[in-house]
């Protein structure tokens, strides 16, 4: 099979924190997990309508199912483990009039994280570069964003390529990626396929700040225009969270909340119903058990590649 050895990669990053505990432990809270290599872990972030984190449900509280398959939830948990994130600033043309509001909220993301996160900043116009690889130095990065100079055109699809390669040097199992960007691409060598691949083999989850004018429709060109979608879609297939902006008055506040969607998320673990190596991509869904789910929204993992042996 053609993807046989990538489909495999992304199984592997779907079991690696399983691995890990099964051989030394991990502590959530005051429980210690241990499991075997064979889980799959989900993680998942729920809100309310008004998009405030719903941070006390239990594990009856969620159905998992894998291809339409219920499976049994053996591991649960609420994580604010330290995360390893990869900032994708956004410096081409379109960025000009908006840099000093998205600095702003990338400061406030930065002082609202987890004292033991680790960050790394990857730049991007015409071309995708790596500005500075994973510190916790968080200053340094705010300040490098704060004297980026916005112009050319736009490879956001390249630079998410870039970020994830760099998330083999990082430090923490979690891993994810924040997104600053009015999302259109008209510059990439790889393609859309190519990025959603990687990003199911990586296991990260990518939150994007969307920052688009109110006349974009009639202002944009065609790749431009398609920006709020392809946010969108990268976002929800792997489990972050996509926050348009209108106004750039409300940036800060963005990159408050996406800081705190990082910090309330739960993980959700099971051994597959079907035990199959067959390299195929297994489809992942998610109900809330509970009376007033349709006032509930949650975002998760959407699907993971099988082994292939």
């Amino acid at each position: 099979m053609r993807y046989n050895r990538r489909m495999a990669l992304g199984f592997r990053q779907a079991v690696c924190l399983a691995t890990l505990f099964e051989c030394c432990g991990m502590v959530f809270g005051q429980t210690v997990l241990r499991v075997n290599s064979s889980l799959v872990l989900i993680p998942v972030h729920v809100t309310t309508a008004t998009g405030a984190s719903v941070t006390n449900l239990s594990k009856e509280d969620f159905a998992l199912f894998e291809d339409g398959i219920p499976q049994t939830i053996t591991h649960f948990s609420q994580d604010d483990a330290p995360v390893s994130v990869g900032v994708l600033l956004d410096t081409s043309g379109s960025m000009k009039n908006k840099m000093a509001k998205v600095s702003a909220a990338a400061t406030e993301f930065f002082k609202s994280a987890n004292p033991e996160d680790e960050f790394c900043l990857v730049e991007f116009n015409g071309r995708a570069k790596l500005k500075i690889p994973f510190t916790q130095d968080w200053p340094e990065i705010s300040g490098e964003i704060a004297q980026a100079k916005a112009f050319g055109l736009t490879a956001l699809v390249d630079a998410i390529h870039l970020a994830v390669a760099h998330m083999k040097h990082a430090r923490n199992t979690r891993k994810a990626i924040v997104i600053l960007s009015d999302g259109g691409d008209n510059f990439s060598r790889r393609n859309l396929r190519q990025m959603r691949d990687t990003l199911i083999e990586s296991g990260v989850q990518v939150y994007a700040m969307g920052i688009f004018d109110s006349d974009y429709s009639s202002k944009h060109t065609r790749e431009e225009r398609n920006g709020p979608g392809l946010l969108n879609e990268v976002a929800l297939e792997t489990g972050g969270r996509h926050f348009p902006v209108r106004s750039l008055d409300g940036l800060p506040a963005t990159g408050v909340e996406i800081a705190r969607d990082l910090r309330n998320q739960y993980v959700l673990g099971y051994s597959p119903a079907n035990p199959a190596s067959d390299g195929k991509y297994r489809r992942v869904s998610l109900k809330l058990a509970l009376p007033a789910a349709t006032d509930l929204r949650a975002y998760y993992r959407r699907g993971y590649y099988a082994p292939s042996y």
